[in-house]
């Protein structure tokens, strides 16, 4: 027996989703354990019976929205790759990378999420990341920006790291700052 294909979402449902997912992302990255589903349906702009058709759960919708923000750092590496050069990239890629961290982190604890189910979205998403991070990191090592002892998955951990031991409520601007220092610190000395 075949399953029928889905069929496609209407403009305006699709415009709610995208809404929604957007509305997640903030309130989950600023209200941290304090944010609620009815919280973001209001930022969102729909009601909460709109949020249910799209996510059916507090789990749907935390998978749903990492998983879009990673799509959207994937996607990043490539348009960074194109656009910047080599270290710039990878400095404006890390500083995205903070912002999920932010997220996932306001999710998690926001949603006392199970720990089997977080295991299962970060394992079907991490290898995105750490080849995202490859891309970048790579071609900075081939021009001889960066030095070449420090594996993608490495650095990833690093600034996941740094992001998930700040307590301060301006944490994101001191990583920042951090993630400055470090990829200097990753610079190839002049020659000579």
């Amino acid at each position: 027996m075949t399953t029928p294909p889905e069929r496609p979402q209407r403009a305006d449902a699709r415009r709610n989703r995208e809404r929604l997912l957007a509305a997640a992302r903030t309130v989950f990255a600023s209200d941290g354990a304090r944010a609620s589903l009815q919280g973001v349906a209001r930022e969102a702009g729909v009601g909460i019976g709109t949020l249910y058709r799209h996510f059916p759960s507090r789990e749907a919708l935390y998978t749903a929205v990492y998983e879009h923000e990673v799509d959207h750092l994937a996607t990043m590496a490539g348009e960074l790759r194109q656009t910047h050069e080599p270290v710039p990239a990878l400095r404006s890629w890390l500083h995205a990378l903070v912002a999920l961290v932010a997220t996932k982190t306001g999710m998690a604890s926001a949603l006392a999420i199970t720990a089997q189910t977080k295991s299962a979205v970060s394992q079907a998403t991490s290898e995105r990341l750490v080849d995202a991070i490859a891309a970048l990191l790579d071609r900075c090592v081939a021009d001889r920006l960066l030095r070449n002892d420090l594996a993608p998955r490495e650095l990833l951990h690093a600034v996941v790291g740094m992001c998930l031991i700040q307590e301060a409520p301006d944490w994101q601007r001191r990583v920042a700052t951090i993630i400055d220092v470090l990829v200097d610190g990753l610079r190839t000395p002049p020659p000579g």
